[in-house]
């Protein structure tokens, strides 16, 4: 199941997404090929669109029986993993080359937990990965202000973010492992956010690298659903919740 020489397990989650998979596959393929294994979870059943013996990596297949939120799916595919090097990555991301190999070097040389790629859109533009963690206020800004202004410097060099967007996160797996993985209370939003804030409260880096990047596809169409409105509530509310009440408890006498 896993390639005992490859340094990175990949956790790829499929939602009625196996075309994009296939064209991640490929990516790997052809790029990263030699550092890697996937493990693939298939969250809502459907057909492969690829054959697995088509690629020279090992690709580990779940069916899951009924749908698993963002945190679980990836803590479910965390158990299949046997290298040192654990990676999140959405069906829709796209490479142009391998990320893996300087990465793993950033992360070493940091000490750091957790590291994320500089993320572009298909046009070339960088999108906003990096963000500090939110507040009521912090909120209201960004939805007052028309013109989005990014919370850290995506070109320049290595910083320290307070949290790396979820669409792709390179963590060391004993890291992962330290901190229980991804709260999955949390079925879908704020779950990357989270992680980040566990491993801030524990000492753990987290670092942003510009040296290397991979391409975001994206899909927004969930933006104007009333669910997934319904779901990024639930999800922000929680968090405020659950770190106000830690704040609590670490300051009571």
């Amino acid at each position: 199941m896993i390639n005992k020489k490859s340094s990175v397990t990949l956790s790829v989650v499929s939602h009625l997404q196996q075309q994009l998979v296939g064209e991640l596959l490929d990516d790997l393929e052809k790029y990263a090929k030699d550092d890697i294994s996937v493990t693939l979870t298939v969250n809502v059943d459907e057909a492969l669109t690829f054959k697995t013996l088509d690629y020279t990596f090992p690709i580990h297949i779940i069916r899951n029986a009924h749908p698993k939120g963002f945190g679980a799916n990836h803590n479910q595919a965390f158990t299949f993993c046997d290298t040192p090097y654990f990676c999140i990555i959405n069906p829709d991301i796209r490479l142009l080359t391998s990320p893996f190999s300087i990465l793993i070097s950033e992360l070493e040389k940091h000490s750091a937990a957790l590291i994320g790629p500089k993320v572009i859109n298909p046009e070339g533009g960088v999108e906003d990965s990096v963000r500090k963690f939110p507040t009521p206020l912090y909120i209201l800004k960004k939805i007052a202000y028309t013109r989005k202004i990014p919370d850290y410097p995506t070109d320049s060099t290595i910083i320290n973010p307070d949290w790396v967007g979820g669409m792709f996160m390179l963590f060391k797996s004993e890291k992962f492992k330290a901190i229980g993985g991804f709260d999955e209370r949390y079925f879908l939003y704020y779950e990357d956010v989270d992680i980040c804030r566990s491993l801030h409260e524990v000492e753990h880096s987290i670092i942003y690298s510009p040296n290397t990047s991979v391409i975001h596809e994206a899909r927004r169409s969930s933006h104007k659903s009333i669910k997934y409105l319904k779901w990024h509530l639930k999800s922000m509310l929680l968090f405020f919740i659950k770190w106000t009440l830690m704040r609590h408890f670490r300051t009571s006498p």
